[in-house]
């Protein structure tokens, strides 16, 4: 074990009553066989996964759950948003289905959040709903897209629009994975990261700052340590706000602007981590044009941004930028009937979800693009 290595697994509860369940963070989980202790026992298991996580992880995960059931199954899905469809969902129905795999079978989610994602919607579907684990191997689903219940498949015109709120037995982000992470895909969770400070915990941002150039060097300790504070104030917010009927929404932070991005370049041209790091300064820029932040901490979360490798300038989505922005943001889980909602901080660690006159984000489409 090295200097900086975590000396004992962290545990995080997620308090939903009778659909609570523990995240543990650690290096190590995916081979340790009390990882997987207390597991509901059944005649098969099937491991959704990628065809870049799978060659990596698969075999690890099926030989450590080899004795718990009588066979575990494993579907590999092609990698990337691009492919988070109803085609690739099929995937997973086609394998449940051809090998008779009844109401008790658990599924097993290995890989990112596309797979995460996938995993939930079709753990919530088949046969009216059955267990499953997510099992994150990056950095951004370890610290919220794994974490809270939301499934969901993209259609052509919404990200995420598709889905279901399907709460896991439990998520175990084994921090080895991230080492054979890609630079970029790094970055990206990092972003998800940094959302919480300016929503929740000034404190927690003066770590990032503080601690960015460890997290991008995968110190297992500020991983840790990342993972852990990002999974207590996620967990805090889902606890008061399951299904995202007003507090949670917060948890958005850069999401609209983000999703408008990745839907107007085609899904998979950025990274939604990539896409979330643009949109927090963008929705720190309407926060600052609207007065409820001040410039200083608007350059403060770009200078974070950047730091972490993400873009900080928006693509040139359309010749008329903000009106295709608009247009794009429109189509929203958080739109209510077709005003855009965004969130927006304040400077004092708080967030308020609230629309913006078109004019006033039209303003900061165009500043910050290019």
């Amino acid at each position: 074990m090295s200097a900086h290595a975590l000396p004992q697994p962290l545990t995080v509860h997620i308090d939903l009553g009778d659909r609570s369940y523990p995240i543990r963070i650690g290096q190590g989980l995916l081979d340790d066989p009390a990882t997987w202790d207390g597991l509901p026992s059944a005649a098969a298991a099937l491991i959704v996964t990628n065809d870049v996580v799978g060659p990596l992880y698969a075999e690890r995960l099926r030989l450590a759950l080899a004795g718990r059931y009588g066979q575990v199954h494993v579907v590999e899905l092609p990698d990337g948003e691009a492919h988070k469809t109803w085609d690739s969902l099929n995937l997973i129905f086609d394998a449940l289905l051809s090998r008779a795999c009844d109401r008790k079978t658990v599924l097993y989610a290995l890989g990112g959040g596309v797979v995460g994602d996938m995993t939930g919607f079709a753990a919530a579907c088949y046969m009216r709903g059955v267990p499953f684990v997510q099992v994150p191997t990056t950095l951004l689903a370890q610290v919220d897209s794994s974490v809270g219940g939301k499934t969901a498949i993209n259609h052509p015109l919404g990200k995420n629009m598709i889905g279901a709120f399907y709460q896991p037995l439990r998520v175990v982000c084994d921090l080895d994975t991230l080492q054979t992470l890609p630079e970029r895909e790094l970055s990206a969770g990092l972003a998800e990261v940094i959302k919480y400070g300016p929503i929740a915990d000034l404190d927690f941002l003066d770590w990032i700052e503080a601690q960015m150039p460890a997290l991008r060097a995968r110190d297992p300790l500020a991983l840790a340590q990342a993972v852990r504070r990002s999974c207590e104030i996620k967990a805090g917010v889902v606890g008061q706000d399951e299904k995202e009927s007003g507090l949670r929404a917060i948890l958005n932070f850069g999401h609209t602007f983000g999703h408008a991005i990745e839907a107007g370049m085609g899904y998979g041209a950025w990274l939604h981590g990539e896409a979330v790091g643009c949109g927090m300064v963008m929705a720190a820029t309407l926060s600052a044009r609207l007065g409820l932040l001040p410039l200083a901490d608007v350059e403060r979360i770009a200078r974070l941004v950047a730091a972490a490798g993400l873009p900080v300038r928006a693509p040139v989505l359309a010749p008329e930028q903000a009106s295709r922005f608009l247009e794009l943001m429109r189509v929203d889980k958080k739109a209510e009937a077709g005003e855009i909602k965004f969130v927006l901080v304040n400077g004092q660690g708080a967030a308020v979800v609230r629309g913006a006159p078109d004019a006033v984000v039209a303003e900061v489409i165009d500043a910050c693009t290019g």
